[in-house]
C-alpha cells in the first residue's frame, strides 16, 4: 500500500455556493479567495477538498474552487469564467501550464532548485511545489488539497521526472490530516535520509526537504544572492539572519575576503558551514574566512556596532515580521530599527542589502522604513536598485507579491566615500 492510499478520496458531491456582489467583483478581477463572510448561502455542508461551484446572486456561474470549511477563506478558486469539468485531464493541463512557465529554468544546467508551482499565483491556491534536483516537495497550506493528491502526485512525479515526492504540511494542515499522514513523509519514492543536494547559480547547496523550513530552502532569493555575490569581490561581508548561508556562500564565491554569518538557529549555522564545505573546490570559497555567530540579530548587530566593527557589505534578510494586519506597524518599526543598526556597520561607500518577505507590508512603506532608519543613524543612502521576485515565483494576482529588497550605497556626510 502506498502513502497515497491513506489519503481521502475526492468526492463526487459538489457544494453550490452563492456570494455577494462585492465578492463577485473580486473574483472576476482574478482574486483567488472567497471568504466566509462573502458567502450568502451553500447547498450543503461540504468536506475539505469538495469542489465548490460558485454563483452570483442571480445564480449565474462564476467560478469553481476547493471547499475548505475550517478556514475563513472558505473557497480557494481554481477556475473562473465558463463552466468546465474538473477532470484528470484538467488537472494535467493546469500543472503543465505551470511547469511550462518555468521551462527555461527547469532546463538550466547551473540551477536545479526551482519553484514549480507558486500557489495562488499559478491558479492553485494553497499548493506549493519546489523541485530540488530530482526530489519534488509539495507544501500544503490547506487540507483541501488532500483528496486531490491521488490524482496530481503521479502527474507531478512524471512531468518533473522526480524520483521522490515529499509532503510538507502547514501547521493547520497537520492538525487535519488522516492517521498515517505526517509532515515530511514520502508520497512516492524513497524518503531522503540526508539533505538533498542541488545547484543554485552553479553552487552546491543542501535542502532539508523533510524537516527544514518551508520546503527545505528559500529559493526566492536566488537572483538577489547572485547580485550580492557579484558585489563582494575583495569585500568583508556581514550576513544577518543568514539561515543556511545562501547569501554568505554567494559572497564567498564572488570573492569576499571574509563573511560573518549571524543567525539564531544553531542547525541553520551548521547548514551554512556545510554549504561552504560543499564548495571548497571553488577558489573564492576556499580563500574566504567564514565565521558564524549564533544569537539574536538585533543584539549582535548592536554589539558589533559598539565594538566599532565595519563591513563593506551588510546583508539583512529577516523572516516575516507581519503575520497579520495588526502586526504591520510593529513590522515597520522592526525594519526601521534593522536599517538603523545595519547602516552603522557599513563602511563609508559600502553596500546595504535589506529585504522583506512580509506580504502585508507594501513596498513603499518598507522602503520608507529603511530610509527612516538610515536618517536616524545619520547616514545617506544612494539607491542602487530595487528588486523583487525571481521568474519562477510568478505573481498572478493583486496580493501575490511579497518579496522586495533594496541595494543601496551608504555614505556619511562630511566623509569621503570609501575612506577608512
Amino acid at each position: 500500500m502506498s502513502a497515497l492510499d491513506h489519503l481521502p478520496v475526492a468526492s463526487d458531491h459538489r457544494v453550490a455556493v452563492r456570494m455577494t456582489d462585492e465578492a463577485r467583483r473580486w473574483i472576476r478581477a482574478g482574486h483567488p479567495w472567497l471568504f466566509e463572510d462573502s458567502i450568502t448561502s451553500t447547498s450543503r455542508d461540504g468536506q475539505p477538498g469538495d469542489l465548490a461551484i460558485v454563483f452570483d446572486q442571480k445564480r449565474r456561474f462564476q467560478a469553481i474552487g476547493l471547499y475548505d470549511p475550517g478556514s475563513p477563506i472558505r473557497v480557494k478558486i481554481i477556475h473562473r469564467g465558463e463552466p468546465v469539468q474538473i477532470t484528470p485531464e484538467w488537472w494535467e493541463g493546469r500543472l503543465r501550464q505551470a511547469f511550462d512557465r518555468r521551462r527555461t529554468l527547469l532546463d538550466s544546467s547551473d540551477t536545479t532548485g526551482v519553484r514549480c508551482i507558486n500557489g495562488e499565483n499559478d491558479g492553485l491556491p494553497g499548493l506549493v511545489v519546489d523541485l530540488y534536483s530530482d526530489v519534488a516537495v509539495l507544501k500544503l497550506y490547506t487540507p483541501a488539497w488532500l483528496p486531490h493528491l491521488r490524482t496530481i502526485v503521479p502527474m507531478i512525479e512524471a512531468m518533473l521526472q522526480a524520483r521522490t515526492v515529499v509532503l510538507r504540511l502547514s501547521r493547520r494542515s497537520q492538525r487535519e490530516v488522516p492517521a498515517g499522514t505526517t509532515d515530511g513523509m514520502a508520497l512516492s519514492g524513497t524518503l531522503p535520509n540526508r539533505p538533498v543536494m542541488f545547484l543554485e547559480n552553479g553552487l552546491n547547496v543542501e535542502a532539508d526537504v523533510v524537516a527544514g523550513q518551508k520546503t527545505g530552502y528559500f529559493l526566492d532569493q536566488r537572483d538577489n544572492r547572485r547580485l550580492v555575490g557579484a558585489a563582494c569581490r575583495g569585500k568583508r561581508v556581514l550576513d544577518v539572519f543568514s539561515s543556511g548561508g545562501g547569501f554568505s556562500l554567494a559572497a564567498a564565491a564572488g570573492g569576499a575576503t571574509s563573511v560573518l554569518s549571524v543567525d539564531l538557529s544553531g542547525p541553520a549555522l551548521d547548514a551554512a558551514r556545510r554549504n561552504f564545505g560543499h564548495n571548497r573546490d571553488l577558489e573564492g570559497v576556499r580563500r574566504c574566512r567564514h565565521e558564524t555567530r549564533r544569537g539574536d540579530a538585533f543584539e549582535i548587530m548592536a554589539e558589533l556596532a559598539s565594538a566599532g566593527e565595519r563591513f563593506d557589505v551588510v546583508v539583512v534578510d529577516p523572516p516575516s515580521f507581519a503575520q497579520n494586519e495588526a502586526s504591520v506597524p510593529g513590522a515597520l518599526r522592526a525594519y526601521e530599527r534593522l536599517a538603523d543598526l545595519a547602516v552603522r556597520l557599513v563602511e563609508d561607500g559600502g553596500t546595504l542589502f535589506q529585504a522583506s518577505c512580509s506580504s502585508r507590508v507594501d513596498a513603499p512603506a518598507f522602503f520608507e522604513a529603511i530610509g527612516a532608519g538610515a536618517r536616524r543613524a545619520g547616514v545617506e543612502l544612494d539607491e542602487l536598485r530595487r528588486t523583487g521576485h525571481p521568474d519562477d515565483h510568478v505573481i498572478g494576482f493583486q496580493y501575490g507579491e511579497y518579496l522586495k529588497a533594496l541595494f543601496a550605497r551608504v555614505s556619511r556626510p562630511g566623509r569621503r566615500a570609501g575612506r577608512r
